[in-house]
């Protein structure tokens, strides 16, 4: 499962793709918790009721994940 040193690297990459979304966009994503099989993240700012979010939690922001902890069986967003 998912150790101290993985949980660190994934917490760095959801950084690198929140100030991604951040002066892209001006969304923002947060890791809220990881248990080694499902990865749970916030999305804010401008992501908070736009349509696109599903596509930018699913397409983008799991999918750049999963190239890197290909472990993780799921990727939901919570509020």
């Amino acid at each position: 499962m998912g150790d101290t040193g993985d949980e660190e690297k994934l917490r760095a990459l959801i950084q690198q793709l929140n100030d991604y979304i951040e002066q892209y966009h001006g969304g923002s994503v947060e890791m809220v918790s990881f248990d080694g099989k499902v990865l749970q993240v916030r999305l804010g700012g401008a992501c908070q009721g736009c349509p696109l979010l599903p596509a930018t939690l699913h397409g983008w922001v799991a999918g750049t994940v999963r190239q890197f902890f290909p472990e993780i069986e799921q990727i939901e967003s919570v509020d």
